[in-house]
């Protein structure tokens, strides 16, 4: 037995205290490591190198809306209408997405007001099966604008989606038209369609109702693309610039109208609410 043993044995030391494993976030861009309180009051931002983290579709909307809104119903779809099996069921895959989300699918959307202007705000959750487009997001997009028809006031989409899901094969390609028509009618009803691009927006969401809007906005070095920056290169064969398909590179070649950091995003889309939505009778 070694001295540091009996030592240790014969001292009163305490017991080890348990450090909650929750504390600290590191940054996927600088690698600096945050505490969470300090992450979670800078909007999750990073204070360092001001990287704008992922985040939920209840944290967005309570950042973007006044309080009182109101969550919009949850459509109900034909889930698992092709029977899809790869490495698991289709059904067990949105089991486990539901366990560990507050929300049924990718799509949560609310109606309430920004700054007193009225609004309805739809939130894609990346954290829900990697925010991926099916019929249940087509429903959910489709019944926020119609609900944005219905108060006459404009709808803001807030993107974050790898593309449409494979599980539902071609139904879920389907929701990329259905979601243009709804975009079309809040025109034809003078309406603001606002959309607010954040990392990532990807695919047939890119390729439908995310390039849409009357204004695009973008937070600070969002991923946005149809396709992914390696399919391209070796499609055309040629090296890509710097920051390809980055939301400073789009707004500097005008796919993107503004790139807004999450700071001033509110402020930012209740001055485009004013300026866009119609003016009210006198």
């Amino acid at each position: 037995m070694s001295w540091l043993t009996r030592v240790r044995e014969r001292m009163p030391f305490g017991t080890k205290r348990e450090t909650p494993d929750n504390l600290w976030v590191k940054c996927p861009r600088c690698q600096e490591m945050i505490f969470v309180q300090e992450y979670q009051s800078n909007l999750s931002v990073c204070p360092k190198c001001e990287h704008h983290g992922r985040i939920g579709a209840d944290a967005r909307l309570g950042q973007l809306l006044d309080e009182g809104y109101t969550l919009l119903p949850a459509p109900k779809v034909t889930e698992d209408p092709l029977k899809f099996r790869d490495t698991k069921r289709y059904r067990d895959r949105l089991k486990a997405a539901r366990d560990a989300n507050p929300h049924n699918d990718a799509f949560t959307a609310a109606a309430g007001t920004i700054d007193e202007r009225k609004a309805v705000v739809g939130v894609q959750d990346f954290t829900f099966m990697g925010g991926s487009m099916g019929m249940a997001v087509g429903d959910s997009f489709i019944r926020a604008a119609q609900r944005a028809i219905d108060e006459n006031c404009g709808f803001i989409c807030v993107t974050a989606a790898g593309g449409a899901r494979m599980q539902e094969g071609i139904l879920s390609l389907m929701q990329m038209p259905r979601a243009t028509v709804m975009v079309r009618r809040l025109r034809d009803a003078g309406l603001p369609y606002i959309v607010v691009l954040t990392d990532p927006t990807t695919g047939g969401v890119t390729a439908s109702y995310a390039m849409l809007g009357d204004v695009h906005v973008a937070e600070p070095g969002a991923l946005i693309g149809f396709a992914g920056q390696r399919v391209i290169q070796e499609t055309i064969r040629e090296q890509l610039p710097e920051g390809f398909q980055r939301a400073e590179y789009l707004h500097k070649h005008g796919m993107v109208d503004m790139v807004v950091d999450r700071h001033n995003l509110r402020e930012t889309l209740a001055q485009l609410l004013d300026y866009l939505s119609p003016a009210k009778a006198a």
